[in-house]
Parts: C-alpha cells; structure tokens; sequence
C-alpha cells in the first residue's frame, strides 16, 4: 500500500499490467481484512510481518531511501546505501503498520484518479474514513517500473513522508558532523529498541 532502484528514469516504456488505484485498493483490503480482527494486532512483530509481505512488491524502498538521503545519497558508498535502505524500510513499515492498528473500524474511500504529466507516474488519492472522526487524506506518489506499480511516496493530510524525513534525516546528519555512519547506527538503535518494546 504505501509502498525499486534508483535507475527507475531510465525504465523503457512497459504498459504495467494493474492500473495504480486497483493495486493500491488490493494491497488496503488484504491488511483490512487482517487488521480488522484486534486480536490480530496484540502482537507488532506479526503486524509488521504481514504488512510487509503485502506491500513490498509495490513499495520502491530504493527510490524512497534516494530521496529522503537526497544530496547525501550521491556521497554515500554502496555499503552505506544499502544500509541506511534497510534501516529505513523496516523504520518506514513499522510507522505505516502503527498508523493502520491504531486507525479503529476504518474503511478506505477513493477519490477521482488521475495520471501526472509523465505517464509512468500515478498520483491516487484516498481517505481513511472512522466512525466519528475527521478523515485522513492519505495520498500515494506512484512509479511504473517494468510494468508494475510501485509506491514511493506517501502524504498524510498533505504531509509527505519523504520531505518529513528528508528534512529530519539532514539535520541528524548535519548534529553528527557529517557522518551518515552515526545516523545509520542511532536508525537500526532505534529500530531494535522498538522491535524490543513492539512499538
């Protein structure tokens, strides 16, 4: 749902075979049907687990983790690269896996889709609808690649993941002088530390 390589510009022109709204409908029912039943959700680490096998396949970690490094990703080694990519996808699957347990009774409505100027990217549009409660805008920045439909950005009311993260992820480089190593190590802290606690 929310949802690679960072050559994605230079993908040929593949017709993907599932149009961007469907997937994203597909991938929001399956973790529906799952999270709905709370006794589903006491333990995290299977949360994660499901949420993860359900959006990997549409998910271009790669591209995400080349625009939140921004500037600092062109200086970074493969060993860094790779690193900070699997820090931050299990950082980025265990807020999008909070942010669906703690939504209560929802369902997802879509709004009218429609493609960007470039036509193998999709920009799909959706609210999380609770009983009682203001919906959530939840939008997807969406890129073919080789004819399948990957997500690599999300908004939360307007808010974009990568932009919250680009900025958050600079400043942490900039406090450790520089050193992506250090902000690496305090990412997988942090990922173990929640792991530890299921948060």
């Amino acid at each position: 749902m929310m949802s690679g390589s960072p050559g994605w510009a230079g993908d040929t022109a593949a017709q993907p075979a599932e149009d961007p709204q469907s997937i994203i409908a597909e991938l929001s029912n399956k973790i529906q049907a799952r999270l709905q039943d709370r006794n589903s959700t006491r333990d995290f680490k299977q949360v994660t687990d499901y949420v993860s096998s359900v959006i990997e396949p549409h998910t271009d970690f790669d591209l995400f983790s080349v625009l939140v490094l921004g500037k600092y990703w062109k200086t970074a080694t493969t060993d860094q690269r790779n690193n900070f990519k699997q820090a931050f996808k299990s950082l980025l699957i265990r807020v999008y896996s909070r942010g669906f347990v703690e939504f209560n009774n929802w369902t997802i409505k879509f709004l009218p889709f429609h493609h960007v100027d470039d036509v193998r990217k999709a920009y799909v549009k959706t609210q999380v609808i609770q009983a009682e409660r203001k919906p959530v805008a939840v939008d997807y920045r969406m890129v073919s690649e080789q004819g399948v439909w990957k997500v690599y950005d999300i908004l939360i009311d307007g808010v974009s993941l990568v932009t919250t993260y680009r900025s958050s992820f600079q400043n942490d480089i900039d406090n450790a002088g520089g050193s992506l190593d250090k902000v690496i190590d305090k990412l997988n802290t942090r990922n173990r530390e929640a792991d530890a606690t299921g948060q």
